[in-house]
């Protein structure tokens, strides 16, 4: 749905206890502006609209704010003014070669309160910029959880550290590792490639300390575990700096039946552990003193 300039505004002037809204394909045109004030709404959840910028400009009790699949802009996708409760973020985007980076201390530099945060990388390019502590840690310092959803398989995942080095009250991290050929543009592959799907590349990251310790991380869970050197390299990096963890939760990979439809031959039989044997051997390789705390759910 297409809306007039000052359609939206209207409807939020004139819905004056409206608490949660979504914007499904909608917009105001190619490159729209999306100004939105409210005084009661506490949930806001944009996808597929082609916004150049989303404007949260006054929106005293917003809570969770969800946008997916924005569309190409030279501008960070969101804009947040007044939003003294917001908590909850979630970012969701196929990257691809023209996706523009996002450096979360800038677009989350007005946000003091996140508490949660989801990413959501669609299985294709990371589109996140590790940065350093000293940057980021005033925005993330009151963060408990963070999910990142569907980074794709086959990449080193040393980079989601620095999140660690910056959250020094986190809690929880779960990660999901997946090709979901169903929601990829597999089909065109010509497509994939012009406009750089294609490309898996590692996302570089170095530590700026090192042997930085974190005392808050208790709980890490990832889907799509499975044994190789990526997998068991950064579960010991992380046990490594998280000096109080208590549980770790290895899932296989998830199943969607409709993937086998798009092309059976790239799914690769899971190597997860299912034996006493395969799961001994994990742990072992991961130097845990203590083998109860890992668990292997699937």
């Amino acid at each position: 749905m297409r809306f007039g300039e000052l359609d939206i505004p209207n409807i939020l002037s004139t819905c004056k206890l409206l608490d949660s809204l979504r914007l499904s394909h909608c917009d105001s045109g190619m490159n729209s502006l999306l100004q939105l004030e409210h005084a009661q709404l506490t949930e806001l959840e944009v996808d597929y609209g082609k916004f150049e910028i989303v404007e949260l400009t006054c929106l005293p009790k917003l809570q969770r704010v969800s946008y997916k699949r924005w569309f190409y802009s030279e501008k960070d996708p969101l804009y947040f003014g007044f939003v003294p409760h917001l908590s909850k973020p979630r970012l969701a985007k196929s990257g691809s070669l023209s996706t523009r980076t996002v450096v979360l201390s800038q677009l989350l530099g007005n946000v003091p309160s996140i508490s949660d945060l989801h990413l959501d990388f669609e299985s294709e390019k990371i589109w996140v910029l590790p940065e350093s502590p000293e940057l980021l840690r005033p925005v993330l310092s009151k963060l408990q959880l963070v999910i990142l959803d569907n980074l794709p398989e086959g990449c080193d995942l040393a980079w989601t550290m620095f999140i660690l080095e910056a959250a020094p009250s986190l809690k929880e991290l779960c990660i999901t590792v997946w090709d979901h050929w169903c929601n990829m543009l597999m089909r065109d592959k010509e497509f994939r490639e012009r406009n750089g799907y294609c490309e898996k590349v590692d996302v570089e990251w170095k530590p700026h300390a090192p042997d930085f310790k974190h005392k808050n991380l208790v709980k890490l869970t990832i889907y799509g575990f499975q044994p190789d050197d990526i997998f068991v390299g950064f579960i010991s990096c992380v046990i490594e700096h998280a000096v109080n963890m208590a549980e770790i939760c290895l899932h296989d990979t998830k199943v969607c039946l409709c993937c086998g439809d798009v092309d059976p031959k790239v799914k690769c039989a899971s190597r997860y552990p299912r034996n006493v044997d395969e799961r001994k051997k994990i742990i072992e390789e991961l130097g845990i003193s203590l083998p109860a705390m890992v668990h292997f759910p699937s």
